[in-house]
């Protein structure tokens, strides 16, 4: 239990604050939003806990975290230039004195004062061009891990990473070249909002599938802004960029998991040229280290050029001669499956990619104007009799709701297919029934067409006018809450206001309570009716009614008074 004068203190800094400032500081201090404080006292009494107090203290910067342990060895006030960031966060008073909780685990943590700050400075390792491959290399990588999450969610486990099995289908598709690597890459997907979470799977975002079609300076770029932007606090400057690296062990000396920490962001920035082998600030994000912006033309001349044409070939592939154009990597990538990448990746058709194409909404046209129109070498015959013959199956089997009977019906005028579906063993969880003319199901028509689609079916989705429908299967990230504290802690701060509008009179209440609990002897100063004041000393010995009973140690004898009589009371040692 903090001191009472504490206490009593840190609630009378609670109530002038305002809802603004309330909700940032349960924020930062982790409060649940269904705590059943009743006032700021109660509030006052939770902050000072010393479990509590922990937890406010790792994410202090190192500035901070001095001044703090400055002020707590020599049993000072915190100096005013340092003084606002704490009492924010309600570790000091509004004086700068240290709230006594808060000096017993600052003693207890730093009892020879803080550390000096180690500051190795490594030796330059490598040219800047290495740097801006890392930046090219992770880039691709990146797109390549989100277009794989737009097929499947990328599974997570209990504590949040990526799961083993996730990790093996990214090296396996040829994403990622270790397990380590695909943790990095999620990492940093999920700290700019490239990827969100359900709590058990990674989806890409809206914003994350926007990216994918971005040229690769300009995914580069809005991701290093984001990456510079999720720093913590502790490794930032006041302009808004960051401290040199070789700091950012040291930057959090309250946090246990400070190094870790620092070392995994240490390791995105150097995966995503921000940084170099060194540690070092290479030219282009040196806008971005001083809180501006970062500076393309000097990563431009660095990258490999982009090319918007490919060789398509007789045998259903195609090779592009450098790194193909983002826009039309992804779209190549919907018709056609990609085996290698290098500087020269290839890609190979198939009736089964060119189903796909057409499933997520391509034609037989508009893959053939496409492909014409990136071809150095022309739409190749094989490839065009693979695109016609595609097209002329697409389609034979038709899925459409049924509005009277809101059952889901499959038709074609191949009964042969027909039957085929009836008895295929892979469409069991759809639970098709076999009707006179038609297969109907109870499930709805967008899962019983995916299911025909994976079972290699030539589907297509009917609307409710008769005509093609093209189906989204890639499943985005739900639109992120709310993150403004105050809608989260709204309702909080509305009951701690509304008990705390007698502030006296609830203090008075409270300490008579912890009184009674410890059967404490005090002096209680109660107003008489006349006007004029009495002391008596009391045994506390129970509380309710609005009355305080006790055993007087004068008279000895039991008196009740009114609680609205008391002025004060003052406990005896």
């Amino acid at each position: 239990m903090p001191e009472t004068s504490d206490q009593r203190a840190l609630a009378v800094s609670l109530s002038a604050r305002t809802d603004e400032d309330l909700a940032q500081l349960f924020s930062e201090r982790d409060i649940s939003p269904s705590a059943t404080w009743r006032d700021t006292f109660d509030a006052a009494d939770a902050l000072l806990d010393p479990a509590s107090i922990a937890r406010a203290l790792p994410p202090l910067t190192r500035t901070e975290a001095l001044a703090l342990v400055s002020a707590v060895s020599a049993e000072a006030p915190v100096v005013a230039d340092t003084r606002a960031p704490l009492v924010a966060r309600a570790l000091v008073r509004d004086d700068g004195v240290v709230y006594t909780p808060v000096a017993a685990i600052v003693g207890e943590t730093f009892p020879d004062g803080l550390p000096d700050a180690t500051s190795p400075r490594p030796d330059r390792a490598v040219a800047s061009d290495a740097a801006a491959e890392a930046a090219f290399t992770k880039a691709a990588a990146l797109a390549d891990v989100l277009l794989l999450t737009l097929e499947a969610p990328l599974g997570r486990i209990g504590s949040g990473s990526l799961g083993a099995t996730e990790r093996r289908r990214l090296v396996d598709a040829g994403a990622v070249e270790t397990p380590e690597e695909a943790d990095l890459l999620v990492g940093i997907a999920a700290s700019v909002g490239l990827l969100g979470s359900t709590g058990r799977a990674w989806l890409v975002t809206a914003a994350g599938r926007t990216w994918l079609r971005l040229p690769t300076l300009d995914r580069w770029q809005s991701t290093a802004r984001a990456l510079r932007d999720a720093l913590p606090r502790a490794y930032r400057t006041p302009e808004g960029g960051w401290i040199p690296s070789a700091r950012w062990t040291d930057a959090l000396p309250f946090d246990p998991a400070g190094p870790e920490r620092a070392a995994r962001w240490r390791e995105r920035f150097s995966a995503w040229g921000l940084l170099d082998a060194a540690g070092e600030t290479p030219p282009w994000s040196a806008g971005l280290a001083a809180g501006g912006d970062v500076d393309v033309s000097a990563l431009r001349d660095l990258l490999p050029p982009e090319v918007d044409r490919v060789y398509l070939q007789n045998d259903l592939t195609a090779i592009a001669p450098g790194p193909l154009a983002p826009h039309l990597d992804v779209r190549l990538r919907s018709m056609a499956m990609r085996e290698s990448r290098a500087q020269a990746s290839s890609y190979r058709f198939s009736a089964a990619t060119i189903g796909a194409a057409i499933t997520g909404g391509e034609t037989a046209e508009s893959l053939r104007a496409f492909l014409t129109e990136l071809s150095l070498t022309g739409l190749p015959q094989p490839l065009a009799y693979v695109i016609e013959r595609t097209s002329a199956q697409h389609g034979r089997v038709r899925v459409a709701s049924d509005p009277e009977t809101r059952m889901t019906r499959v038709t074609t005028t191949d009964p042969t297919l027909l039957q085929a579906m009836e008895v295929d063993q892979s469409l069991r969880s759809v639970a098709l029934t076999r009707t006179e003319d038609a297969l109907e199901s109870h499930v709805a028509a967008d899962v019983v067409f995916w299911a025909l689609t994976d079972a290699h079916y030539p589907a297509v989705a009917i609307g409710a006018d008769g005509a093609p429908r093209t189906l989204e299967r890639a499943r985005l990230a739900d639109d992120s809450p709310s993150t403004d504290p105050l809608d989260t802690y709204g309702p909080l701060i509305a009951r701690v206001r509304a008990g705390g509008e007698d502030s006296d009179a609830a203090w008075l209440e409270r300490e008579l309570d912890q009184a009674v609990r410890a059967r404490a002897v005090m002096d209680v100063s109660v107003r008489l009716p006349d006007g004029s004041t009495r002391v008596f000393r009391l045994e506390a010995t129970g509380l309710g009614g609005g009355r305080l009973r006790g055993r007087d140690r004068g008279a000895d004898v039991e008196r009740t008074l009114p609680l609205s009589h008391i002025d004060g009371i003052t406990p005896v040692e």
